[in-house]
């Protein structure tokens, strides 16, 4: 019987790639670099073999859609950043048959949901690829990627596809590790102000709120949480519409989850948008 071993809500900052570059970036994001790496060791002394990422870099329009390629193989430059991104070489075995068995199981339930394979140019995102460049390097776990950028889902939807990934999960022979990669609030600076905006926030009205969320979370007052999430999505112009968060929450049980997060990655600023590291420890309840 297969099992979720690690949950968490996790950071993908285009500025971690150039963190590890030679300039004067060199270094800025080691944090969130480091709570990648405490993850991905926490997640193979759980057993994992399987990363499942809900991707918000991965716009679906209609319907949800899973990459189950049976290998993941390529190089990536980001057409957002590529003064950021670019040449980024990957290489990652797949999960095609978990894939298949989440999409049938959520279209079942009735939530449109499509998992492609033996489609080589159907590529991963940097919502993906960021964390996988730090916590899939030495031993390789298979790698399946869903899309968490749904324009015209609701979260009642990502709730259900979350929880087909939980029970899929659960009837496979696969230990997971689930990662919802996006961040909390993501209102970008206006073009002027990019550049000297890397290590500040938009808005310290989202930054208040990011607080807040991660208190709840800390606190384990999830129902509070997702009593909230929709305005939260909203005002602070969540990543994705924060589609990832809800799939995520989904499969830990939605507000009968009685864990609390835990910060592996203190709250940070980038680009206007605030980041985190955030491991759920998983409960009977989820």
């Amino acid at each position: 019987m297969g099992e979720i071993v690690l949950a968490a809500k996790i950071t993908h900052v285009p500025s971690m790639f150039i963190s590890e570059l030679p300039g004067p970036h060199q270094g800025c994001r080691q944090p969130a670099i480091d709570g990648h790496h405490e993850i991905a060791r926490r997640a193979r002394n759980a057993g994992a073999d399987t990363f499942v990422v809900l991707d918000t870099h991965w716009l679906a329009n209609s319907g949800y859609h899973i990459n189950a390629n049976p290998r993941h193989q390529g190089t990536y430059t980001s057409n957002e950043f590529p003064q950021l991104i670019r040449e980024l070489p990957f290489d990652h075995p797949g999960a095609t048959d978990l894939g298949h068995a989440i999409a049938a199981l959520a279209t079942e339930r009735g939530v449109r949901t499509m998992s492609h394979d033996n489609v080589p140019s159907l590529g991963l995102e940097y919502g993906t690829l960021v964390p996988m460049r730090f916590m899939n390097v030495e031993d390789q776990l298979d790698v399946l990627s869903i899309s968490g950028w749904l324009n015209d889902a609701t979260f009642e939807e990502s709730r259900t596809v979350g929880e087909a990934i939980r029970d899929a999960i659960e009837a496979s022979d696969r230990k997971v590790a689930l990662l919802a990669s996006g961040s909390l609030s993501h209102r970008i600076w206006a073009n002027a102000q990019t550049e000297t905006g890397m290590f500040e926030i938009s808005r310290p009205f989202n930054e208040h709120v990011d607080k807040m969320v991660l208190s709840l979370w800390k606190e384990g007052r999830m129902a509070e949480f997702l009593s909230l999430l929709p305005d939260y999505a909203h005002h602070c112009s969540g990543e994705g519409h924060m589609h990832d968060t809800a799939m995520l929450m989904g499969a830990l049980g939605w507000d009968a989850y009685q864990g609390a997060g835990e910060i592996v990655t203190d709250w940070f600023p980038s680009s206007g948008t605030g980041q985190c590291n955030v491991v759920f420890p998983l409960t009977p309840a989820a």
